[in-house]
């Protein structure tokens, strides 16, 4: 990471807040995690200041944000976990390697300052604090990711390292995919990536992104994680008035992703209706917000992503032929891990560096006979499986074969393990996304993550068990 801005002590200056000051280089997202009743100046800067805002107080709702599109920056108040300091350490450690993020409270602790530094804070500003502190702080991380970013767009060594680093493995079938993506990033051509849950089909559209020279951002939205009211207000943006609660006008992620790329992740999930809407702004490369009369041109890269078969899905009618055609210009296809056993040991030892730096934990040692048996698993979960394995073990401090049966991971053909052999698959899946979804003391977005599934999907299959078990 690049040098952080030095730790601020701020006190309360009010006679600037009457003024709103404003980055000189506009921001793309913001998420505010705050009360901000008694800083409303702060908030309207804020606002001015990106093409994106988003305020709330409540940790889910900030999470279900998060998974809904990328924030360039978050300004959280760590006062808001004054009774788990773990958790905002936590938050930190897991957003701060792909966003900025400045942190506020009224405690006044060198340790804090510290543990924030350490957790991969870019700033801490003590509260209350004034609007220019904290615009001076938005525009230092504004500039610096600028920076970071034209520095990897002007090096292709830099890009080649970057997505190898992300894309790990040596199997023929990675190799073809980062054969493909290098060939195909530098065009303006629309790419649909097909693959399980869990193969990394994102990072495989950000790769795509940063070896095509593009200067504009890579902005990424879940379709399954937007209500299908409000899907066309976050793509196309809307106008004040536009519909209930629109108190202001407000850019769709067309505009926030113009002169880059837009990520559209399980775009199999989305409704009919906004699959036409899509189709022509793509035809005609401009956006028209809700309630809007005039059209705005956008030049944006197109990367598709979805884990169903769209030929099938669009000759059964659940997707448009036409918009399937339309971004099926280039497929590239996600191998699942399964497939490529030999790329799990170089998986396991990049997942153990990282993330027992990211955790503040020891690495474990792993031998031969330990990579052999992770070897041997289907890993039906993928590479986000395999990582959330090695950040269990991590926390546990080792690898035991206890554990290993615990989690399902011994070797399918082993004796009297796993699952009967006359079981269907219909009935393992249903077992294990029970057993999982109680694990998870019935939060369904917690196991749907753990399955490697939306939860959308999750919440599809438990009716159909519902259903059955109430006909029978």
């Amino acid at each position: 990471m690049a040098q952080l801005l030095p730790f601020s002590s701020v006190d309360i200056a009010s006679d600037s807040l009457h003024r709103i000051p404003v980055c000189n280089t506009r921001i793309s997202s913001i998420l505010l995690l705050d009360e901000g009743d008694e800083q409303q100046a702060i908030v309207q800067s804020l606002k001015f200041s990106s093409g994106l805002f988003e305020q709330t107080t409540h940790l889910e709702t900030a999470r279900a944000l998060l998974k809904r599109c990328h924030f360039d920056l978050i300004v959280v108040n760590l006062d808001l976990f004054i009774d788990s300091n773990e958790e905002w350490e936590r938050i930190l450690r897991h957003y701060s390697g792909h966003t900025d993020i400045i942190c506020l409270s009224e405690q006044r602790d060198s340790e804090l300052a510290i543990r924030v530094l350490r957790s991969g804070g870019a700033d801490l500003l003590h509260k209350p604090c004034t609007v220019n502190d904290v615009m001076s702080s938005v525009q230092y991380c504004l500039e610096r990711r600028s920076k970071e970013r034209q520095s990897y767009l002007r090096s292709p060594w830099q890009q080649e390292k970057l997505s190898q680093s992300e894309l790990i493995g040596e199997s023929t079938a990675i190799v073809e995919v980062t054969d493909i993506i290098s060939r195909v990033a530098p065009t303006p051509s629309t790419i649909l990536i097909q693959g399980e849950s869990g193969t990394g089909k994102e990072l495989a559209a950000r790769a795509v992104h940063l070896q095509s020279g593009r200067k504009g951002p890579f902005v990424a939205i879940n379709c399954s994680a937007i209500a299908a009211d409000l899907m066309e207000s976050e793509l196309f943006g809307h106008h004040r008035g536009a519909f209930t609660g629109a108190q202001q006008a407000r850019d769709g992620l067309f505009v926030h992703a113009n002169g880059g790329t837009l990520f559209l992740d399980e775009i199999g999930e989305m409704p009919l209706a906004m699959q036409a809407k899509l189709l022509r702004a793509l035809e005609e490369r401009c956006v028209r917000p809700v309630g809007g009369e005039k059209q705005v041109p956008v030049d944006v890269r197109i990367v598709a992503a979805t884990n169903r078969n769209l030929e099938q899905e669009s000759r059964s009618g659940n997707f448009r032929e036409d918009l399937y055609y339309r971004i099926n210009i280039l497929t590239l296809t996600m191998p699942p891990l399964r497939d490529r056993p030999e790329d799990i040991p170089p998986l396991v030892h990049h997942f153990v560096s990282k993330l027992s730096a990211e955790l503040s934990v020891p690495e474990i040692p792993l031998s031969h006979a330990d990579l052999s048996q992770l070897q041997q698993h289907d890993w039906p979960g993928n590479i986000r499986e395999l990582s959330n394995f090695i950040e269990r073990c991590l926390l546990l401090g080792k690898l035991p074969l206890d554990y290993l049966r615990q989690t399902h991971l011994t070797p399918a053909n082993a004796p009297g393990k796993g699952y009967p052999s006359e079981w269907d698959l219909e009935k393992v899946i249903k077992h294990h996304s029970l057993q999982v979804l109680e694990q998870a003391g019935g939060n369904k977005s917690e196991a749907a993550r753990q399955l490697g599934v939306s939860r959308k999907t999750l919440e599809r299959k438990l009716q159909a068990w519902a259903k059955l078990s109430a006909e029978n």
